[in-house]
């Protein structure tokens, strides 16, 4: 292991070597004024470098640079924005530990969760480079046999994609990849909190051969500010957004002014259920997964454990004790696997949480406390007989929280399972094919895992129901949302 001095070095180098201004038309570039804004370590609080903080007229200038791109990268043969994906998902692989360290510095995640998501993310380019050459329309003939019926597909146009600060590398191809496939231009609004994975990106890209003005990238402390003009503009066609349900509804809102295309990725309240018959070590594992995947910073985390009354005492303690185990610290440390939380409002926003279920009765069974004088670190949780009325759950905990509730029968786990505004993902541990089958017909999620706890794959349609969105990024109908369908009726 490298010691502390070189470690020190190498977060230094990663970061020189990402842009850090306004990507626009293939160039970096100063925001109006110069204005700045900082980047911190969550582990530290420590700056760790200044981006270029966009005015209205800089994004403005990014729709501009999509809008006069759109048209020749339409033109562009599929083949072609395929093997431009291809070469991008090579590059990220073969720079994988220089981008999982940049991850790392300003997310706060261990090193090894950000080499997982350097992966996870290159393969959605690896996923649509495939799908470029494969959009396809259909030609039929009327009823009556007079006409030719000819369906084509075409890219929807200009689009803005709205990043989340979870997942910076891989929120953004997951939307950009399908973009590119399609053939439409972006325009790309990152996190304020981590925008320097996107910077690299950005560059990644460009090297890889995508032409000038097809993706650009606006970094903005402002973020009403900047993107309303953009939303508004009637020469954008297409808005994609993850990130919270009340972000969302409020650009569903502005969207609706010029009728755009949307796709929103929002908030989720996750159940994780284990049934009488499951595997209580296949399920413990699972668990965790589900659980401290990001620290319990993703949308798909597992919010609320529920699990049958005759093994509900056994789960708990085996949780609590895997919990109590895990090590936390900073992420770019050896044998770290709990890195911190954002910033100070996340974590206590989850000290707010749990101390609103012990005050109510639950049973603190690990952790329930911050960790360390610097830096946003919270100790791994585990809660038992927490009441029904506690806010954690009917929020999303985003922490590394986990909540234990109990359920006498399969009616009862759907219920509660389904008895929230939310329905990104649900999880179910069980032995019997008939269960398993009859949870995945009924709980109300857009997704569901079956003895597994993760269910997020490139070649998979994610996304929710309810409060928790609508539209499906990665799989074949990933590419769909880029598309529009025009139909061409012909006479002979």
């Amino acid at each position: 292991m490298p010691n502390a001095q070189q470690a020190t070095k190498d977060e230094s180098a990663v970061i020189r070597g990402v842009p850090t201004g306004l990507w626009i038309d293939g160039a970096s570039r100063s925001a109006t004024g110069n204005a700045v804004l900082s980047v911190d370590d969550p582990a530290t609080g420590e700056t760790l470098a200044e981006v270029a903080d966009a005015s209205p007229e800089d994004g403005l200038a990014a729709l501009d640079a999509a809008v006069a791109a759109q048209e020749s990268w339409a033109q562009t043969a599929p083949r072609e924005r395929g093997e431009i994906l291809r070469r991008s998902f090579e590059l990220m692989t073969s720079r994988a530990d220089e981008l999982a360290l940049l991850m790392t510095l300003e997310m706060g995640k261990p090193l090894a969760e950000s080499q997982g998501e350097v992966a996870y993310a290159a393969e959605f380019f690896r996923w649509f480079s495939e799908e470029a050459v494969r959009v396809a329309g259909q030609w039929s003939m009327s009823p009556d046999g007079a006409t030719r019926l000819m369906t084509l597909k075409r890219p929807v146009g200009p689009a803005l994609m709205i990043t989340p600060w979870n997942f910076p590398l891989a929120m953004g191809t997951r939307k950009i990849g399908p973009a590119v496939a399609a053939g439409c231009t972006m325009v790309v609004k990152p996190a304020a909190q981590t925008p320097l994975s996107m910077y690299a990106l950005a560059s990644i890209l460009q090297e890889a051969g995508l032409p000038d003005g097809v993706l650009n990238v606006v970094t903005t402390g402002r973020s009403s500010a900047v993107m309303a003009p953009l939303i508004g503009d009637p020469r954008l066609r297409k808005l994609t957004f993850t990130g919270s349900t009340e972000v969302g509804r409020k650009l569903v809102e502005q969207s609706a002014e010029q009728l755009l295309r949307v796709s929103m990725e929002l908030g989720g309240n996750a159940p994780f259920l284990v049934m009488a018959d499951a595997d209580l070590d296949a399920a413990v594992d699972g668990a965790m997964l589900a659980k401290m995947r990001n620290m319990g910073e993703a949308c798909t985390a597992a919010n609320r454990f529920l699990v049958h009354e005759s093994v509900a005492e056994e789960f708990a303690d085996r949780m609590a004790q895997r919990m109590a185990a895990l090590r936390v610290g900073r992420g770019t440390e050896a044998g770290v696997q709990v890195g911190p939380l954002i910033d100070e409002v996340s974590r206590d926003k989850v000290s707010s949480l749990v101390q609103g279920a012990v005050d109510g009765g639950a049973r603190l069974l690990a952790g329930g406390e911050p960790v360390g004088d610097r830096g946003w670190f919270y100790a791994p949780t585990v809660l038992a007989d927490v009441p029904a009325d506690a806010a954690m759950l009917t929020e999303e905990i985003f922490g590394p929280v986990a909540p234990i509730t109990v359920f006498s029968s399969v009616d009862e786990a759907i219920f509660q399972a389904n008895d929230t505004e939310y329905g990104l993902v649900a999880y179910a541990y069980t032995k019997d094919l008939a269960t398993a089958l009859h949870l995945a017909e009924q709980l109300d999620t857009g997704m569901v895992g079956i003895n597994q706890g993760v269910v997020s794959n490139p070649a998979a349609p994610f996304g929710g129901v309810k409060h928790s969105g609508f539209g499906r990024e990665g799989g074949r109908e990933g590419i769909e949302e880029y598309l529009e369908t025009r139909y061409v009726g012909i006479r002979p």
